[in-house]
């Protein structure tokens, strides 16, 4: 399989989501992901954070009025395809990233997508959701309606249930619709088996991509990455599966095609196909 670039851009995607100063998550991976994938990025930083391949340290949140005007002056004046979400740390700024999508006619307007990456737990372990607001995003989710793409830690705490086989992938992406998801994308990276599968799941729509477990460190941002490939297909109108299968595919080569930074979970490489 092949991604197709454009040179000339024409299509443009808003990140709301925090900022990783070591490169490979957060905004940063967000934007070279987009890139990379011929989609012009605009970001509204949610948080600042301290962290590296080794984990996150700290957590400095930038005051909402000023996510807000982030997200308002990038509609405003060059507007947006889609629109892919990140981390969103407590119940305050998700229901103002709510009111401001609001505002600028995002919500409900069937032309422009909402990817939604429910990112809630570090790589290292460190919590980035406050735990008062997981109903926070739950109302979140069934007003905005959008495509979400929780990794199995997220999924679990998403649905109260444990998620240990892919019959159980199968329940929860159900559960998660419920709460209001167009689609699921649940990812199955955390699955301890040798073939990972990711799940497509909505209406009228179950579809599954296997591939062997890649046994590395370097895949900081995966999450992150994945969400905004499948932002930029969007972007571009493909369809939700063509969206998959290209996201799919760039996740796996950056991450076989990784640099080998670091000493922890390292980056993986948004560049790959860059000549």
């Amino acid at each position: 399989m092949t991604i197709s670039r454009v040179s000339n851009l024409s299509k443009t995607v808003l990140v709301i989501a925090g900022s990783d100063p070591s490169g490979g998550a957060g905004i940063q991976a967000d934007l070279k992901t987009l890139t990379s994938l011929g989609v012009y990025g605009m970001t509204a930083i949610t948080a600042l954070t301290e962290q590296n391949t080794r984990g996150v340290s700290g957590i400095f949140e930038i005051p909402l009025d000023f996510v807000i005007k982030q997200i308002n002056c990038c509609l405003s004046d060059i507007g947006a395809n889609a629109i892919k979400i990140g981390m969103m740390h407590n119940a305050e700024l998700i229901n103002g990233v709510y009111e401001a999508l609001k505002q600028n006619e995002i919500i409900g307007n069937k032309k422009i997508k909402i990817v939604l990456d429910p990112v809630m737990v570090a790589k290292g372990g460190h919590r980035l959701l406050k735990n008062d607001a997981v109903n926070a995003l739950k109302y979140f989710i069934n007003v905005t309606n959008p495509i979400l793409t929780p990794n199995i830690p997220e999924a679990e705490i998403l649905t109260g249930m444990k998620v240990e086989n892919f019959k159980d992938m199968k329940v929860a992406g159900e559960k998660i619709l419920n709460l209001g998801a167009s689609y699921v994308i649940l990812k199955g990276g955390h699955m301890n088996t040798p073939i990972m599968t990711d799940l497509l799941i909505g209406e009228k729509v179950t579809y599954q991509i296997k591939t062997k477990k890649i046994v590395t460190n370097h895949t900081h941002g995966t999450g992150c990455t994945m969400a905004s490939a499948i932002a930029a297909s969007l972007a571009k109108s493909y369809n939700i599966k063509k969206a998959f299968d290209n996201a799919h595919f760039y996740v796996n080569q950056a991450i076989v095609k990784s640099p080998k930074f670091g000493n922890g979970h390292g980056p993986i490489n948004h560049s790959f196909n860059i000549k």
